[in-house]
């Protein structure tokens, strides 16, 4: 845990030193990033920041954009530099002035230094004019967006760099004619000088760097009215029908979110607009910049045969993103080593706001399956992180990110909330939002406030869920008597790495009896609890964690294990499937389950199971077991009998959204000859799945399918293909990706060579597609030779990418690979980089780990 001392007695330190005659090192840390020091430091120092920006963007992406930026502030001490933020070269820096007067200046690393004696206590203003860069400025040719997550700000501008010195923004900017123009504030005035279009925008509210956005560019505008609020959706989408299509239930969703988090927190959404741009292939699924939110284009704009998990995903990021108003732009971290919390409370809020929209789901299942599987991915790995971690770098803020801060964070909300009640949770929150609001906040700040309406020790708490790595094992272990009766159970937990940690829960540990259960209650707090009100007849099987509300590695009895393998489809409940399913997977990773049985388990459960939500995960599960974990003699042997299960599932499910969950399985699965001539079929329009209508998505996906499988006229098949995509955006998307499909190896070495090139990243979702596609398993044997050069990459792209680039990276680098050989490299990359940077050694861990338990289980079976 960081060591705070509090700023102003920082502050007072140094008017004492001062006041004794004592020598203070005034030299402030210009280190590379922003630093924890430096950070601290400015925030003692600056306050009341006014930023003025003028961006003036060319027609062409070659040519650089000029700025000149003026920044208004209170100095409280004249003693330090100024140290302003910009990571770009000293020819950028065209000329500083200190009011009115050029000034000297140093560059130093990522910094802009002025001299201390240019300022006076009180009030200041610096101007700079400059050279943009545009590592976060997104350029294309017919538009530009900003995204300074976390750090980026200093990227593109000169600035103060750090969350928690808010500032006000009044942004300017000059663009070709035809473009539109977007950002936090409304706009002021627009109007045509010189052949350009200027576009100026009203003060912002305080908001931090990182959240100061705009966009520019060709977009279409669509405005709409929810509850007295006007709002605009800006999309660049030519498909009409699509967009008429979605557009209600896009507003209405954000209606929705927003009324209901006005309602919970008692505060009217805190900003003066409510807009959001629909950008092609962003990076994330969403940013929450304040009045210009970002989103991914084909996360709301929803095809036709778009499944219940594409409906409900758009339903729970417009959700997150909503809840960010509140959660993290009206309050907001002081550091990034807080960054989860803003995480948190928006996933948290999100799973909340999205039940009254889809009231036929089973909410409690539909938690599980969000979670639970995705921070077991990362917390049962070496490379395991805590939700809070320590930061002394802004530049090393992107490495935080991940599934532990997005899904294993909202398992530990949805604790502290059983622990403290839902009104003194909520309460809480109220009184966080309203004491910091448009401020910052830190995760002891929220504890400190819960702690008063609660006896339960929530610093103690926090130490164990908060702040360290990993879960708990927990085994139930059944005692019988003379007569062969349940006397009781013993529940143990242990840690997996040795460490000797107790993880403090409530679990609900369930009984089965047929079509009954017993759910006792038990406290597991120590090593070990015993359950004596157990006693009775033996269940036909015991699940420790019964009400799927319990976080750890809960294994199964030996009887419970064979119980669930022969019966888990028919299990009355679908929250209890889900739960079985959960189990079944991690006994699968841990050796205790052959992976071939959970397919073939997978594939009955599928024929009869009801419930949407279980189906789509079932069918996940399927899909990774058939390509990473059966040997080839396995998948061959059950290919035909799948690609059969899921086309006549696909054929006569009633819900369309069914269908094409079932579809998309028989699309990737598809391995045999009449299969893949299916398909062919498919994609030419000479067949059909009747009730399901393919977009041109669909057919972009079948015929990258068709060529990966190398189909003899796979390379006609993607001229074709690309002919036929009307979108400039995802013409240009599928041009990109093509070379990754080729069946020469000459043209796919050429292709990943040009990766190394951070110009031809730029597109990260685009490489991303095309590296899943390089590493298929069907092409693993020939692509394992990228894997070292891609793990020599690692540093470089965590340096030039976005925050979700590196692990993407590498998810989508090793995802196809299931070897020995696969495996080894990852090992010596390891071995050999003995000091190679913490974080991202963990990244590799987490992404490697399947890799590692599949060639150890098919080492074994070989």
């Amino acid at each position: 845990m960081r060591l705070v001392v509090p700023r102003r007695c920082a502050a007072a330190s140094i008017l004492l030193a001062l006041a004794i005659g004592c020598r203070v090192d005034r030299t402030p840390d210009t280190a590379s990033g922003v630093s924890w020091a430096l950070a601290q430091r400015r925030a003692d120092l600056l306050s009341d920041l006014r930023y003025e920006l003028r961006l003036s963007i060319p027609d062409s992406v070659s040519e650089r954009i000029e700025g000149r930026l003026s920044v208004r502030f209170r100095l409280s001490d004249t003693g330090d530099p100024l140290v302003v933020d910009f990571a770009e070269p000293r020819e950028s820096v065209l000329a500083v002035r200190v009011g009115p007067n050029l000034t000297d200046f140093e560059i130093v690393n990522d910094h802009i230094v002025i001299p201390a004696a240019a300022f006076q206590i009180g009030d200041n203003s610096v101007e700079i004019d400059f050279l943009a860069g545009d590592a976060s400025l997104n350029r294309n040719r017919e538009f530009l967006y900003s995204l300074f997550v976390p750090d980026r700000a200093r990227f593109a501008m000169p600035c103060f760099d750090q969350p928690d010195l808010k500032a006000r923004f009044r942004l300017t900017l000059d663009v070709p004619p035809a473009w539109q123009a977007v950002a936090n504030a409304s706009l002021a005035s627009h109007r045509i000088e010189d052949g350009r279009a200027v576009f100026s925008f009203a003060e912002t509210e305080p908001i931090s760097t990182y959240l100061f956005s705009f966009v520019a560019g060709e977009f279409d505008a669509i405005s709409a009215e929810r509850g007295g609020r006007v709002m605009h959706m800006y999309h660049r989408e030519t498909d009409s029908l699509k967009v008429a299509r979605n557009i209600e239930a896009i507003f209405d969703l954000h209606g929705a979110a927003l009324d209901w988090l006005e309602s919970y927190t008692g505060i009217d959404y805190p900003f003066e607009k409510f807009d959001f741009v629909l950008i092609p292939s962003f990076q994330y699924g969403g940013m929450e910049h304040p009045g210009a939110i970002l989103y991914r284009a084909s996360r709301l704009l929803l095809d036709e045969s778009a499944t219940q998990n594409d409906m409900l995903g758009r339903a729970s990021l417009i959700a997150h993103e909503t809840a960010h108003m509140w959660f993290g732009d009206l309050v907001t971290m002081e550091w990034f080593d807080d960054v989860w919390m803003k995480e948190v409370f928006a996933n948290f809020m999100a799973a909340e706001i999205v039940n009254p929209s889809f009231p036929e789901l089973d909410h409690e299942l539909r938690f599980l399956i969000a979670h639970y599987p995705a921070a077991y991915e990362v917390d049962r790995t070496p490379g395991a992180n805590p939700i809070r971690q320590e930061l002394s770098n802004l530049r090393e803020a992107g490495t935080l990110y991940g599934a532990i801060i997005y899904e294993k964070a909202p398992i530990v909300m949805k604790q502290l909330e059983g622990l403290v009640g839902e009104e003194v949770l909520r309460d809480g929150l109220r009184e966080y939002l309203a004491t910091w609001a448009f401020a910052n906040a830190s995760w002891s700040d929220l504890i400190r406030v819960l702690d008063s309406s609660t006896e339960l020790d929530l610093a103690a708490w926090s130490r164990t869920w908060v702040e360290e790595p990993g879960r708990p094992t927990v085994v139930a272990s059944p005692t019988l008597d003379e007569a062969g009766a349940l006397a009781s159970i013993r529940l143990d937990q242990s840690d997996a790495w040795g460490r000797g940690r107790l993880w403090n829960q409530r679990l609900s540990v369930m009984l089965a009896y047929g079509d009954s259960v017993r759910l006792l209650p038990v406290h597991l707090e120590g090593p070990s609890a015993r359950l004596r009100n157990a006693a009775g007849t033996p269940p036909d099987f015991i699940l420790a964690n019964g009400r799927g509300l319990g976080y750890g590695h809960f294994e199964l009895d030996s009887a419970s294990l064979d119980y669930l393998l022969q019966n888990a489809p028919s299990l009355p409940n679908a929250l209890t499937r889900g739960i079985v399913w959960l189990s079944l997977w991690e006994a699968m990773l841990e050796g205790q389950v052959a992976p071939a049985r959970i397919v073939d388990l997978a594939v009955t459960a599928l024929q009869s199971e009801p419930d949407e939500l279980l189906t789509a995960r079932i069918l996940a599960y399927l899909q990774v077991a058939y390509w990473r974990f059966l040997t080839d003699g396995e998948r061959r042997g059950r290919t035909e009998q799948i690609e059969e299960v899921l086309l006549s599932l696909a054929r006569e499910a009633s819900a369309s959204s069914l269908k094409a969950a079932y579809f998309n399985a028989y699309r990737s699965v598809a391995l045999s000859g009449s299969a893949v001539a299916r398909l062919r079929e498919i994609w030419r329009e000479e067949a059909e799945i009747p009730g399901l209508i393919l977009s041109e998505s669909d057919y972009t996906q079948i015929a990258l399918e068709l060529a990966v499988r190398g189909v003899e006229d796979w390379e006609q098949v993607l001229e074709e293909q690309e002919g036929r995509i009307d979108n400039p955006d995802r013409r240009e998307r599928f041009a990109f990706v093509r070379p990754a499909l080729s069946a020469d190896p000459d043209i796919r070495d050429r292709f990943f060579e040009g990766l190394k090139d951070v110009e031809n990243r730029e597109h990260e979702p685009w490489v991303l597609e095309a590296l899943r596609y390089l590493h298929h398993p069907l092409r693993a044997s020939a692509s394992e030779k990228y894997i070292l050069p891609s793990l020599e990459l690692l540093e470089e792209i965590q340096e030039t990418g976005d925050i979700f680039f590196p692990k993407r990276w590498l998810d989508a680098t090793l995802a196809g690979h299931s070897s020995q050989s696969a495996a080894a490299v990852v090992r010596r990359f390891l071995e050999e980089h003995p000091d190679y940077p913490p974080r991202l050694k963990a990244k590799i861990l987490q992404s490697a780990d399947a890799l590692f338990r599949a060639a150890k289980l098919l080492g074994t079976v070989s």
